[in-house]
């Protein structure tokens, strides 16, 4: 069997009405970068091809059909819809939000049927794509209904690499969602990522406290005593590397972060704000602990400057190449799990 050289990422536009299809034409822009992947967009031949116009830049599509072979050195695209869309800039509307879903569907359907390896997933806004078959808070909770496995949003930088025990939660129901189950579930999740995706051997997670200061002795709240560090501690005997709770308000600033592979924060803003301040505009948000692989930029549409021809491709670039080196140290670390096998069967057979 020929091996396949170039793994084929999918790309979803996300929200037109955003900076999504200028983030991923510019950071197409550079033909040097199709020596490492196959590129596929689902989105609109036309569209593309008008905004490539729009932002002065020097780009050719291969207009394939759903399930043809994507060729190699170009920009593959799949129509996603066949009417004409009209671009409004900044402008959250019924249609754009369609246009996201049609587009979104199409590339979670080809990374299932195997069509491509992984997927790119440009922003969307989570209030216009609602519709009956999308109800969820974001892509996390999307495709975690699509794939199999027990998701882990999961912020990931050369730096610095954040996980969340919630997600897309508001703040005043965080602590009904926290318990032992969902604790150890998460930093499981977390170590084996670590593992599989990052080769990271014996991975050391630190995780952030619920409270401010730990709870400062009850003063403030006893969730950290009482759910908590009795977790951690359970965790840590069956070997993983685990310590903490720290406090958030110290962790960063002192440097404390740098002494872990991975973090793991109770709620969103407490994971966010530091991983986007230390590692914004190269920060990729990946969705680990599924059977597929999906990254995306870890910024939003981005209203405020859409069609400015502003937009940096950076985080989106960073995204690609984070879910090819995903990729293939799934690879490696398959064939490392089947090798053993392999020579002891060899042994045997050879007696």
């Amino acid at each position: 069997m020929e091996e396949k050289l170039l793994p084929i990422v999918g790309i979803s536009c996300g929200d037109p009405n955003g900076i999504g299809i200028e983030i991923i034409l510019k950071s197409l822009h550079d033909k040097r970068i199709l020596e490492f992947f196959t590129p596929v967009i689902f989105s609109n031949y036309q569209l593309l091809s008008s905004q490539t116009s729009f932002f002065n830049l020097d780009l050719k599509f291969n207009k394939i059909k759903y399930g043809v072979h994507a060729k190699k050195g170009q920009i593959n695209v799949v129509n996603a819809w066949e009417n004409e869309f009209i671009i409004e800039f900044g402008k959250s509307t019924r249609t754009s939000g369609e246009m996201s879903y049609k587009s979104l569907e199409l590339t979670t359907m080809a990374i299932v049927d195997n069509n491509i390896d992984v997927m790119v997933t440009a922003p969307i806004n989570k209030k216009n794509i609602q519709n009956e078959k999308f109800s969820f808070p974001g892509h996390t909770d999307y495709l975690s209904s699509k794939f199999n496995g027990e998701s882990l949003m999961f912020m990931i930088s050369e730096r610095l690499k954040i996980g969340l025990l919630t997600d897309h939660v508001s703040i005043n129901k965080v602590v009904s969602k926290i318990n032992t189950e969902k604790i150890k579930k998460k930093i499981s999740i977390m170590e084996k990522s670590l593992v599989m995706d990052f080769g990271i051997i014996k991975p050391k997670i630190g995780v952030l406290s619920i409270n401010p200061h730990v709870g400062d002795g009850g003063i403030i709240g006893n969730e950290d005593e009482d759910i908590l560090i009795p977790a951690l501690m359970d965790i840590s005997k069956s070997g993983t590397l685990v310590s903490g709770p720290y406090s958030s308000d110290s962790f960063f600033g002192s440097g404390l972060y740098e002494s872990y592979d991975a973090i793991l924060a109770i709620y969103h803003d407490q994971g966010l704000i530091p991983f986007k301040t230390l590692s914004f505009r190269e920060g990729v948000n990946f969705t680990a602990g599924l059977d597929k692989i999906r990254t995306s930029p870890d910024h939003g549409t981005a209203y405020d400057i859409a069609g400015k021809n502003i937009a940096d491709p950076a985080s989106f670039k960073n995204a690609v190449f984070s879910a090819i080196d995903i990729y293939k140290n799934r690879v490696s670390h398959k064939k490392m799990l089947e090798t053993p096998f392999l020579e002891s069967k060899n042994k045997r057979n050879n007696k």
